[in-house]
């Protein structure tokens, strides 16, 4: 496992693609967070020191991060034939699996991290000192860290039933955007009653986001995300023993 997560982690940084796409998550972030004056923490209207537009924001970037990172996971395996050579190591599916998905999940930590001089930056403006909500802010990183592992879970299964980068980053995208809010969405049809929009949001991840956001660490929260995690990487496992057995036929 160590060797497939030291690869991934080369074979990321060996290519622009890499850079680029950490480079445009923090650009986007610091134009959407201090800059555009419809969503910047420094606009007159918000009145007190917060990230809370960050983590409501971040979400959507990391929606675009994410399967820019995972998108080459296993396609590019299929698609140059190096999957065989992979199969020939003494490592089981899982090694390969995991380690695909822990190197992509440690980038991702990568470009959020500098993400953390916000709170600085912030804390610094503020009139008021030490006014900003510490718990919230733990909370909300926590709950950013599960919902980029849970993306990333999904992309890497995305990334198992094609041979294709740019079908698996749709597919990935459209997944994690289905996952994240369109159950929200759903749920706020007017159609729905019966206590069902409280359930079907609850399948949603920005549900339970957002509730990790409020600083209170809900183990039926964490349990979900978890969930999403394991499913996502046994679905991966089925993915690549079909494609096997698909090519062994």
């Amino acid at each position: 496992m160590r060797s497939i997560f030291t690869k991934e982690i080369n074979s990321f940084f060996s290519s622009i693609v890499g850079y680029v796409a950490i480079m445009v998550f923090l650009i986007a972030c610091g134009l959407f967070i201090w800059i555009m004056p419809d969503s910047s923490i420094l606009s007159d209207d918000y009145g007190y020191a917060s990230l809370e537009r960050y983590f409501d924001m971040a979400p959507w970037f990391l929606m675009l991060l994410i399967p820019a990172v995972t998108m080459r996971s296993f396609a590019d395996e299929f698609r140059g034939g190096t999957i065989e050579w992979l199969s020939t190591k003494p490592l089981s599916e899982m090694d390969i699996i995991v380690g695909k998905y822990l190197a992509s999940v440690a980038l991702i930590i990568f470009a959020i991290l500098p993400t953390l001089i916000y709170i600085y930056t912030v804390s610094s403006l503020s009139a008021i000192p030490d006014s900003l909500d510490s718990g919230g802010i733990v909370g909300s990183y926590i709950g950013l860290l599960f919902l980029a592992a849970s993306f990333a879970a999904i992309g890497v299964f995305c990334s198992s039933v094609t041979n294709n980068q740019v079908v698996s980053f749709l597919i990935s995208l459209f997944a994690c955007y289905l996952l994240y809010s369109g159950f929200e969405s759903l749920s706020k049809l007017s159609s729905l009653v019966g206590g069902v929009d409280y359930y079907l949001s609850m399948i949603g991840m920005s549900f339970h986001y957002n509730s990790i956001s409020r600083g209170v660490i809900d183990t039926r929260d964490v349990i979900y995300f978890l969930s999403v995690i394991a499913l996502f990487i046994s679905l991966t496992r089925l993915s690549l023993n079909r494609r096997t057995w698909d090519t062994a036929q």
